[in-house]
């Protein structure tokens, strides 16, 4: 039996202010906790937002009195967060302590802008606390390969919510250096690492001087803001003799959406401050437990920018069994995808970025790797372009060739004689390329 994730005592004080309440938590208190938070939330939203309040208009609170009611309120999308983030906030600018751009990867290029309180901001370092007390402990040390400069970023607040643990922070930002970093691990005596998939995968791929290796002694790594293939998570394993757990966040959540237990099976959910719900991507239905489809959010605590029904473009399921762990929590299973993310080939089915992973990243040096499908004689062309590590084999081209074809949609396609396979393109690890979602590129229509 696992340890019971924490979080589940968390959520328990935040709803009932006890957290070591005897009665326990329970499904039941999430969820009518829930539906006063909506209530609240839709309250606040339609009463000093603009946008809120001609989308729902300002009786939609007194509306809701349970899910299904709920689920007949109409969607907010990254379109909408995109023309009208001012009109979407709760309070006065003055309020206001930080603002996040990110940019679009619609179609109309428009940036998005996501602003946070004080209070907002406070939400996640709790968060963080609570979650990365699944990992570390006092007198641990860990070493935070995110952007932290800034007060207010992702790896400020991580180092604060640290610290509460009695954890010592040491951060750094992205990697860009590998050696250099190595460096730091042994010097500083990291035992834990949080950063981004590719980023902490060329750090293992680098080949330090034996005595440097020698001083470093992982426990465990976090990682977040992508997608976390298998075959990536047992190489780390491997290489460190650690244990690999996932996060799940985005910057529109307040940077933390749940995060793995020790049994390493799944996201146990922030359920107290946002609520969770699994939809078909076409029809917007609500879809049980167990069938896969887009992940959808409502911030039930945020005061600046609430989002009832954000459309994340993630696609996931929620796993019906029970925890190895024990919690009532819900579990997510790992977001594999994006809807703009699977690519439907002219011979039938989908190629993703999430297809690809599992397969290239088990062939020994793939550090990183980009795929785009493009138009050659009314055929699809897939080109792939790979980093490889110092320590890749002479004939890794051969072996990326093998590995595509093992993924049956692939094959399936290329005996069809609808998709043909560019020659492979390896560049040497010696510039990390800069992080970004990973997905594959569709140039079929710019052909």
């Amino acid at each position: 039996m696992y340890e019971k994730t924490p979080l589940e005592s968390w959520i328990l004080g935040k709803i009932t202010g006890n957290p070591g309440d005897p009665a326990g938590l329970t499904r039941s208190l999430i969820e009518e906790y829930q539906i006063w938070k909506l209530k609240e939330t839709i309250a606040l939203a339609t009463a000093k937002s603009p946008f809120y309040r001609r989308r729902l208009g300002r009786g939609a609170a007194e509306k809701v009195r349970s899910f299904k009611d709920f689920q007949q309120l109409p969607f907010t999308t990254t379109g909408d967060l995109s023309r009208n983030p001012l009109q979407m906030l709760c309070v006065s600018q003055d309020s206001i302590n930080r603002v996040v751009t990110l940019n679009s990867s619609g179609t109309t290029g428009q940036p998005k802008r996501v602003f946070f309180t004080a209070g907002d901001q406070e939400l996640t370092r709790d968060f963080f606390q609570h979650g990365m007390s699944t990992l570390v402990g006092p007198g641990d040390r860990v070493l935070i390969l995110l952007p932290g400069a800034l007060p207010g970023s992702v790896g400020d607040l991580l180092a604060d919510g640290l610290r509460r643990l009695q954890v010592l922070p040491v951060p750094h930002g992205l990697v860009q250096n590998p050696e250099a970093v190595l460096e730091i691990m042994a010097m500083e005596r990291i035992d834990t690492l949080v950063g981004i998939p590719t980023q902490v995968l060329a750090l293992a791929y680098c080949e330090p001087a034996e005595q440097k290796m020698d001083k470093i002694c992982l426990k465990n790594i976090l990682l977040s803001t992508d997608h976390v293939p298998v075959a990536l998570a047992k190489h780390l394993e491997e290489a460190w003799g650690c244990r690999v757990f996932n996060h799940y966040g985005m910057t529109e959540m307040g940077l933390g959406g749940g995060v793995e237990c020790a049994a390493l099976a799944g996201y146990h959910l922030r359920e107290a401050d946002l609520l969770f719900e699994v939809v078909d991507p076409e029809s917007g239905e609500v879809l049980p437990e167990g069938e896969e489809g887009e992940v959808v959010f409502t911030t039930l605590t945020r005061r600046g920018m609430p989002l009832i029904r954000y459309r994340t473009g993630d696609i996931a399921r929620f796993i019906p069994e029970p925890c190895p762990c024990g919690t009532v929590l819900k579990r997510l299973s790992p977001v594999k995808d994006r809807v703009q993310g699977r690519i439907v080939l002219t011979g039938g089915g989908f190629l993703s970025m999430s297809v690809l992973d599992e397969v290239l990243f088990a062939v020994k040096g793939v550090a990183n790797f980009k795929a785009a499908i493009s138009n050659e004689n009314n055929r699809d062309r897939l080109e792939i372009t790979v980093q490889a590590a110092g320590k890749a084999p002479g004939n890794i081209s051969a072996l990326i060739e093998q590995a595509l074809y093992s993924v049956p949609v692939i094959s399936h396609n290329s005996r069809q004689g609808k998709l043909i396979l560019a020659p492979v393109r390896v560049e040497p690890l010696k510039e990390l390329w800069p992080p970004q979602k990973r997905v594959a590129r569709d140039h079929r229509d710019k052909n």
